[in-house]
């Protein structure tokens, strides 16, 4: 047999393995949630905060931590954006030589690796210092340290693969840096932009460290950001660490949530990449 066709085969065989674990995982994931967590899952689950001795299998649902999720989630998705959009384009050759770029992005590269949890302890020791106890906007700040890395990385590989030809026949047209920036740039990366926002928000919305120690817990929905703010993920982790196992159910049935928040911010990723790849010159 040809020595190639034989490495063809072995490797097409192992991305066939590769695939079947990971769909495996995925499906085996999905699958222990929603069998372990049905028996808790309700529409008062949604639409109800938690009344007396929640802890203690008492009634009510998780309606705190879901809108909490998505103030922190959102909140810091924004304050993100606003600094991770300009640093994508400061990286960009118009606006700083290759090397300092490199080296921005070999911070951002550490910056993405290093553990949540120390994000959180790190806000945690200015609030100490500050006096400032737990609350919604104390977990913001810890999600945006979070979401910066990883949304400005995304952006930045999305800006690079903008062609060079379309930005220099900008300028041979009279348009400046800005100019070219916002009015072609823009619009060629929007998908890798907007690819890049919701991957942040997905990680953001599924972290626990960061805003164990920032954001604190309640069995209210915080009506400032001086109130304390529940989340999915620490509520998960609260509850799935309980004796009673109608207390665990519960546990799996705000996993089940949470999962499908983020597999739903992963579909609409995937259909406004769809829809925006009509304004890219191939």
């Amino acid at each position: 047999m040809d020595l190639r066709k034989l490495e063809e085969r072995i490797f097409k065989v192992l991305m066939i393995i590769s695939l079947i674990i990971v769909m495996g995982s995925l499906i085996s994931i999905i699958a222990i949630v929603v069998i372990k967590g049905a028996p808790a899952l309700s529409l008062e689950m949604v639409t109800q905060t938690p009344k007396g001795g929640f802890y203690l299998g008492g009634g009510g649902g998780i309606l705190n931590a879901i809108m909490g999720s998505l103030y922190l989630a959102i909140g810091a998705t924004c304050l993100a954006f606003c600094v991770s959009i300009g640093i994508a384009m400061y990286l960009q050759r118009e606006y700083t030589s290759s090397n300092v770029a490199e080296f921005i992005r070999t911070v951002l590269d550490i910056l993405w690796g290093i553990p949540s949890i120390i994000y959180g302890i790190f806000c945690f020791i200015i609030m100490m210092n500050l006096g400032i106890g737990t609350s919604l906007l104390a977990g913001i700040i810890a999600l945006t340290f979070l979401e910066i890395p990883i949304m400005t990385r995304g952006m930045d590989e999305a800006l690079r693969t903008v062609p060079l030809e379309l930005k220099d026949a900008a300028y041979s047209l009279g348009a400046t840096k800005i100019e070219t920036s916002f009015g072609v740039v823009r619009k060629q990366a929007l998908p890798g932009i907007l690819s890049g926002v919701l991957l942040a928000f997905g990680r953001g919305i599924g972290d626990a460290a960061s805003i164990l120690f920032t954001a604190g817990f309640t069995d209210h929905v915080p009506t400032s950001l001086s109130d304390s703010a529940a989340s999915l993920p620490t509520m998960i982790f609260f509850l799935a660490t309980s004796p009673l196992p109608e207390v665990r159910e519960r546990a799996y049935a705000a996993a089940f949530i949470l999962l499908t928040i983020v597999l739903f911010i992963s579909v609409i990723s995937r259909l406004a990449t769809r829809k925006y790849t009509k304004f890219i010159i191939k």
